[in-house]
């Protein structure tokens, strides 16, 4: 058995980023930028008030003063004319500064008489103006590749008037579930069935780490069916495949894949749960054999298959871990690197706080549904109390 820390290089070595392509600025959200961005417009566009109140020349008052008002400037409707001595504009908040002022007196400064205002201070030479470009100029980049589009993002690049985007591929993800003892569910049962949970959760972590889940179904026990749908995978970037793939009379994956041209990598590491973990390339598309166990093949699809997806969208592969502290003891561990579930909360200092679960038996799929992270137990570790420092990596769709 070869360690996690090193099945996971091997595993990341085997991914390549995908092509990019380019997508409308509004169907860019949750993908990865392949290319930088570069605004197209300054922002703001000309020079603009940041307050509501009166545009004016600050040589004009050293001292607080009696001024001409001449007209106004609105957001959209800009002033016409040119501020000469002795004048004011009224101005609100975005409107642009007319020709001649330098200067913004906030409203609460001056008290407007008619076609006169007297202003009650002396102002500050460019004091509540907006210079053009204060933002950004055009050609500055202002998104760099590798950034994943959000609602903040995407309101930038609108703002830098982008309307296309050049964006990584959703890598294509084949996802197979083997076994004659599963089924789908809502499918009748036979006496000694289960309903395959494997499938639908690790097409939903695709989804939500980017991915496109292409999903083959089941494949039966016999190597014309599991023939059949590896041969439907073609196409994927990415082929993810769950039980047989340890060995049993009936666990047929790894032989079949080696027919259609499987160069297995490893099988079996030192990691609990999840010790039947396969990986290896056909033709070149990476190839991840998850346990059959449903809690064991979602805690490997966390550790292997979430860096994978990052690594194929352009975004660093490693797991993103932090340090917690546990509110209960956990025992010492054995050679194998063990994944506690365990809920996950900050106390009133923001420090995250672990708590173990009592029930870390691999069958208990309620347990890891219930959980916001997972414990790293490094091989050999020693026993830990409650107040203790441990590592955890938070579960992207948990805390």
């Amino acid at each position: 058995m070869i360690s996690v820390e090193v099945a996971l290089e091997r595993v990341l070595d085997g991914c390549r980023p995908t092509a990019p392509e380019m997508v409308a600025l509004p169907a860019s959200l949750g993908r990865v930028l392949a290319e930088d961005v570069a605004a197209r417009v300054a922002h703001p566009p000309l020079d603009v008030s940041a307050m509501d109140g009166y545009a004016v020349r600050a040589a004009d008052l050293p001292q607080p003063g009696r001024l001409s008002v001449i007209g106004e400037s609105a957001a959209g409707r800009p002033f016409a004319g040119t501020l000469g001595a002795g004048q004011a504009v009224r101005i609100f908040t975005g409107a642009g500064m007319p020709p001649g002022a330098d200067t913004v007196v906030m409203q609460e400064d001056a008290t407007r008489a008619g076609d006169t205002v007297d202003i009650t201070i002396a102002p500050t030479p460019g004091k509540h103006v907006r210079t053009r470009g204060l933002d950004f100029q055009p050609g500055q980049i202002g998104l760099k590749a590798g950034t994943v589009m959000g609602p903040r993002q995407i309101a930038l690049a609108a703002a830098m008037n982008v309307p296309w985007l050049t964006v990584r591929r959703r890598p294509r993800v084949a996802v197979l579930s083997t076994g004659d003892e599963i089924a789908m569910p809502g499918d009748p049962l036979g006496p000694a069935q289960l309903v395959s949970s494997n499938g639908p959760g690790i097409a939903a972590l695709i989804t939500l780490l980017g991915g496109e889940p292409v999903q083959l179904g089941i494949a039966r026990d016999t190597r014309e069916s599991l023939s059949a749908m590896v041969a439907a995978a073609s196409g994927c970037d990415l082929l993810v495949t769950s039980g047989g793939a340890s060995v049993g009379d009936y666990d047929l994956v790894q032989d079949v894949l080696a027919e259609h041209g499987l160069k297995l990598d490893f099988w079996k590491i030192a990691m609990r749960p999840g010790k039947p973990l396969m990986f290896g390339t056909l033709r070149n598309v990476p190839v991840l054999g998850l346990p059959g166990n449903p809690v064991a093949a979602m805690v490997c699809s966390y550790v292997f298959l979430a860096p994978m997806l990052r690594a194929m969208q352009g975004l660093g592969g490693g797991l993103p871990t932090l340090t917690a502290v546990l509110d209960a003891p956990v025992t010492a561990n054995d050679a194998r690197q063990d994944y506690m579930r365990a809920g996950l909360r900050r106390d009133g200092h923001g420090i995250p706080v672990a708590t173990p679960y009592g029930r870390q038996d691999s069958a208990v799929v309620s347990g890891l549904a219930a959980a916001q992270a997972l414990i790293v137990r490094p091989p050999h570790a020693e026993a830990a109390r409650a107040g203790d420092t441990v590592t955890v990596i938070p579960l992207p769709d948990g805390f």
